[in-house]
């Protein structure tokens, strides 16, 4: 480990409160790379905070540093800071109460997306090509749409989680996001231990519900941008995934990862009365209130999702979503407004969630000039096809919309 260098910071995506700088090896694949990770993983010797300054000062430094963090500085990349999350993890927006919110370069005045938020910053706005995030209900893939960037949430299980400090465990995934598709298929192939090799899908499944949760000119544009990115060699094909409505699904993620949630939190919440910020508390408060029954009742209704999705993916096929509903909102809006947007994205990333499939999404499509990202799902264990998908678009010259 190096000195701390003092990192510039032009859109607030780092926790200045914590001086991490360690350099790769030297002559890995990844050398010459920096990146940021989410402060939720773990470093030796320094505090996590994971957003929050109460969890931060009622915690002693890692003993450990994260498995992800150790594969990339193995591969060369050099780790130079630690970046903002949602406290805890258990935002969606990436209005930090504590450091403040950091800026969306691509979308200016509007907020990143949580709850890996500085990281899709420092990537959005060039200080690091790429970074790491956690994504448990959509914290890569949301702000890597607002934001304009590669992103995935992994297989649940294919990443090691050692060393993240963890919220639903059943949910929780590593991810990471980058700006330049060969850049993110590079850093796949370390921390996936596999080769990533572009490819093109056989078929595709445009889901028809999922664009229907979307604005109308966002679900044109996904659309379009996957024609535009997949059409040749590809069969398109439209498809209904949930029979009783994507809400329908997310209503039961929700409950799942709400009670893990509190499972998690719960003895040093009730311990140590900290401070929250609204979004936050009310979050924490909901995961109280699932009872044996709605639990029990939002477990079988994962099979099923499973067993739907799994089916529809079996011989290869992919499935094409809006990443998100809409692009990224303006900042500083009403609590009330905040929380009926959220509604829409959860409906969104719940499909993965609770499928635990791995989903990749692109910054292929636009509405007015502001990013939307385009996603394909494929099932369990594709994550590198998917990446492969990716980069093969990448390379042909689809590029951002």
């Amino acid at each position: 480990m190096t000195a701390p260098k003092r990192l510039a910071d032009p859109h607030n995506a780092f926790c200045h409160d914590v001086d991490v700088h360690i350099d790769g090896k030297p002559g890995g694949p990844l050398s010459g790379l920096a990146f940021g990770a989410k402060d939720l993983f773990h470093v030796k010797g320094h505090r996590t905070g994971g957003g929050n300054f109460d969890w931060r000062d009622t915690h002693p430094p890692a003993d450990e540093t994260a498995w992800a963090i150790e594969a990339l500085l193995a591969a060369g990349a050099t780790l130079v800071g630690k970046t903002i999350t949602d406290e805890i993890s258990r935002g969606i927006f990436g209005e930090s109460a504590f450091y403040g919110t950091p800026t969306n370069a691509r979308a200016p005045g509007r907020i990143p997306g949580g709850s890996s938020s500085g990281s899709a910053a420092a990537v959005a706005g060039g200080t690091v090509p790429f970074a790491l995030g956690t994504d448990t209900a959509g914290s890569v893939r949301v702000p890597s749409s607002f934001c304009g960037l590669y992103g995935i949430r992994t297989t649940h299980g294919r990443v090691p989680f050692q060393g993240v400090l963890p919220q639903a465990p059943s949910f929780d995934t590593v991810g990471w996001m980058a700006d330049d598709a060969e850049v993110f298929a590079k850093v796949s192939a370390v921390l996936l231990e596999s080769e990533i090799e572009p490819v093109r899908p056989g078929r595709i499944f445009l889901a028809e519900d999922a664009l229907a949760v979307a604005e109308p000119a966002v679900a044109a544009a996904v659309e379009a941008a996957v024609a535009r990115a997949f059409a040749q060699g590809t069969v398109i094909e439209r498809v209904r995934l949930s029979p009783t409505g994507l809400a329908d699904w997310s209503s039961h993620q929700a409950a799942l990862q709400g009670r893990e949630a509190w499972t998690t939190f719960g003895d040093w919440i009730d311990s140590t009365n900290p401070r929250f910020s609204f979004e936050v508390a009310d979050n924490f408060l909901r995961g109280t209130r699932a009872g044996p029954d709605e639990l029990a009742a939002a477990r079988d209704v994962r099979e099923q999702v499973r067993e739907r999705v799994h089916t529809l993916l079996a011989d290869g096929s992919v499935i094409a979503v809006p990443t998100t509903p809409f692009a990224a909102p303006l900042a500083g809006q009403k609590r009330s407004t905040m929380w009926g947007l959220r509604t829409g994205i959860i409906a969104l990333t719940a499909i993965s969630g609770m499928a635990g499939t791995p989903q990749v999404t692109m910054p292929f499509a636009s509405v007015d000039g502001l990013p939307v990202g385009v996603s394909l799902i494929g099932p369990p264990g594709a994550d590198e096809w998917l990446i492969g998908a990716a980069l093969d678009a990448a390379r042909r010259g689809v590029v951002r919309a």
